[in-house]
C-alpha cells in the first residue's frame, strides 16, 4: 500500500493522541486500516485515528458524534468531543475495539447486532440529528455506474431495478419515518468488542447515523439471504434477536418482507452498484458473486412482487431475489 500524505499525516496525528492518552510506554507501532476513497483509518496502540470522507462538514459530522458519546452502552463513543482537521479531511479519534473475525463465520455475533440495533431503534433520536445517510449513499453508488461504460451488459438491469424504486429510498424525497434513530449502514464491519479483546459488542461508525426508515438497518443482510450469499440459519437468527429485542422495523411476527422489501431492493442495487463500477475499472468479468447481484437486479425489473413462503419459520422472502437458497 502507497503512503499518501494523508496516510503519513494521519499515522503520526493517532500517534500524538494515543501518547496523550497513556502514561505507560507505548509498545509503538502502527496499523492502516482502512484506506478508501471515503475513509482513511490507522491505529496506534489503543487509538484508532479516522480521515472522513471529503465533503464531510463538521456540522454534518458533529450531531452524531454528540449521539455516539450519548449512547456509549449502543454505540462506541469518541475519544474526543470534536473533530480535527487534517489535509482539508475531518479527524475523529476512537478506542481500539476488537473487529468480527472473517475466519470464523460461525461465531459471527448476528444475535448481538440484531439485539443492539433493535435497542438502537427503540432509543429516542437525540435532538437535531440529520437525517440517516442510507438512500444517499445509494444513489451515489447508482451516479458512479450511470458514469461508467453504459454499454456494459450489467448496467441497464442494475439501472432498471434503481428507477423502480421510490422516491425515499433513491435519496430524492423525505424518508416516511423521519423520527427513528437508525444506524444507516450496518452490516458485520461495523461490530467491535471493547475494550478489546473481549468487551461487550458495540456499534461502530457514525458517519451515516440519522433518523429515518429502520428497516434500512435490516436490508443488508436481508439481501444478503435473499441472493443467496447469507446462509438461512445466519438470517433467522439475527431477526429473531431483533424481535426478541421488540425492534420495529418489522411486526413482531409473521412475514418481515413487506416492510423489508424496498429496502432490500436498494441495498442490493447500491452493492449491484458498487461491483459492476469496479468490475468495469478493472476491466474484468464479474464474479459468481457480483453475477448474483446483477440477476436479483435483473428480476427485480422483470418480475412482479410477490412472495414465496419459506419452511423453517425464516418468513418469506421476496421472489424478485430468488436464488438457490431462498426458493
Amino acid at each position: 500500500m502507497a503512503v499518501t500524505p494523508l496516510l503519513s499525516a494521519l499515522t503520526r496525528l493517532a500517534a500524538v493522541e494515543a501518547h496523550s492518552r497513556s502514561s505507560s510506554r507505548c509498545p509503538c507501532g502502527a496499523d492502516t486500516l482502512a484506506e478508501r476513497a471515503d475513509a482513511t483509518v490507522v491505529r496506534h496502540a489503543g487509538v484508532v485515528a479516522k480521515a472522513h470522507a471529503p465533503g464531510i462538514s463538521a456540522a454534518d459530522l458533529a450531531p452524531r458524534l454528540a449521539a455516539a458519546a450519548s449512547l456509549p452502552h449502543l454505540l462506541l463513543p469518541p475519544l474526543t468531543p470534536a473533530p480535527a482537521s487534517l489535509h482539508d479531511r475531518l479527524v475523529t479519534f476512537w478506542s481500539y475495539g476488537a473487529p468480527v473475525d472473517p475466519d470464523t463465520p460461525d461465531a459471527a455475533p448476528w444475535e448481538e447486532a440484531g439485539t443492539l440495533l433493535a435497542q438502537l431503534h427503540r432509543t429516542p433520536a437525540p435532538h437535531a440529528l440529520p437525517p440517516m445517510r442510507g438512500p444517499v449513499k445509494a444513489a451515489r453508488a447508482v451516479l458512479r455506474l450511470r458514469e461508467v461504460d453504459g454499454e456494459h451488459p450489467a448496467v441497464a438491469p442494475v439501472l432498471g431495478a434503481w428507477a423502480g424504486l421510490p422516491g425515499w429510498a433513491r435519496g430524492v424525497a423525505p424518508m416516511p419515518d423521519t423520527t427513528t434513530l437508525c444506524h444507516g449502514d450496518l452490516h458485520l464491519g461495523q461490530l467491535v468488542r471493547h475494550p478489546a479483546p473481549d468487551g461487550p459488542w458495540r456499534l461502530i461508525d457514525v458517519d451515516d447515523l440519522g433518523t429515518g426508515v429502520p428497516a434500512w438497518d435490516l436490508a443488508r443482510p436481508a439481501a444478503w439471504y435473499a441472493c443467496g450469499l447469507l446462509p438461512p440459519e445466519e438470517w433467522t437468527r439475527f431477526l429473531a434477536a431483533y424481535r426478541t429485542a421488540r425492534g420495529p422495523a418489522v411486526p413482531a411476527d409473521g412475514d418481515p418482507w413487506p416492510a423489508l422489501d424496498v429496502p432490500a431492493r436498494a441495498l442490493t442495487v447500491q452493492t449491484a452498484a458498487r461491483a459492476v463500477t469496479k468490475a468495469i475499472a478493472r476491466d474484468s468479468p464479474l464474479d459468481e458473486v457480483e453475477e448474483c447481484l446483477v440477476d436479483a437486479c435483473a428480476r427485480m425489473v422483470s418480475v412482479p412482487h410477490r412472495s414465496v413462503d419459506l419452511p423453517g419459520g425464516s418468513g418469506s422472502v421476496p421472489e424478485q431475489l430468488p436464488s438457490s437458497s431462498a426458493k
